[in-house]
């Protein structure tokens, strides 16, 4: 049986690779990430079959940022694919530029706080002001939340400290950055195990590689199920 607290990332090059590996995991995965990457290799049309045909839910991760009239048009052109969550970069303007294209649809607004594959020194080289990481994620989705986000996107290192702000109270927090125990890190650099990541607060995990480069993808992704169901990952789930 899934459980959708674990989404996997179909980080892979176009819709028939997708496809084929969504047969391979079958009912042992409920809920799909299609991020940027997969946008020219048939990503939107991806996300519409696995949504009306197999009955799947969609993250759709576009980490969206513009004027805020070209955020909302891009939104609410989106919303029209009954997708689940839509990630936006968190700076206010775009977040309420966001909800307003999602206005009367189910889609959740997802804020970026800080990217989990930065550490302090990429904030320096893109003149980021001084602070540690962990407050400055905490600073940007409490900002995030009261321009009315539905969620964050944040590494599990910083999952608890979003979820003792005050105004993440029924808000979701989602968490790439996720490796099972023994994974190689890949580029992240600010991860967890799947089990930690909901201890501290995450409601959804993103796992991609772990899953997809494994030998078989299914025992890959059931083996993640079952950490979630430890005594360690429970958590409830707000969506």
């Amino acid at each position: 049986m899934s459980d959708d607290r674990l989404i996997v990332a179909l980080d892979v090059p176009n819709a028939i690779a997708g496809l084929d590996l969504a047969a391979k995991l079958g009912d042992a995965v409920s809920f799909y990430k299609i991020g940027l990457g997969m946008l020219t290799g048939g990503g939107l049309a991806l996300a519409n079959e696995l949504k009306q045909d197999h009955g799947k839910r969609i993250f759709l991760d576009m980490k969206l940022f513009d004027i805020g009239a070209t955020v909302e048009s891009a939104v609410r052109g989106l919303a029209q694919f009954d997708l689940d969550f839509l990630t936006v970069h968190g700076d206010p303007h775009v977040v309420k530029a966001a909800k307003e294209g999602a206005a009367g649809k189910d889609l959740k607004i997802l804020a970026v706080t800080i990217l989990t594959s930065l550490d302090r020194q990429d904030l320096d080289n893109s003149l980021i002001k001084p602070g540690e990481i962990r407050d400055l994620v905490q600073e940007r989705a409490g900002r995030a939340f009261e321009a009315g986000a539905d969620g964050v996107i944040a590494s599990p290192q910083e999952a608890a400290l979003i979820r003792a702000v005050p105004e993440a109270n029924d808000r979701l927090i989602v968490t790439p950055g996720v490796r099972p125990a023994g994974a190689d890190l890949g580029d992240q650099k600010r991860v967890a195990t799947p089990a930690n990541a909901i201890a501290d607060g995450a409601d959804h995990i993103v796992v991609g590689r772990p899953v997809w480069q494994a030998e078989d993808p299914r025992a890959a992704a059931q083996a993640i199920l079952a950490e979630l169901q430890s005594p360690q990952a429970q958590k409830p789930n707000r969506s």
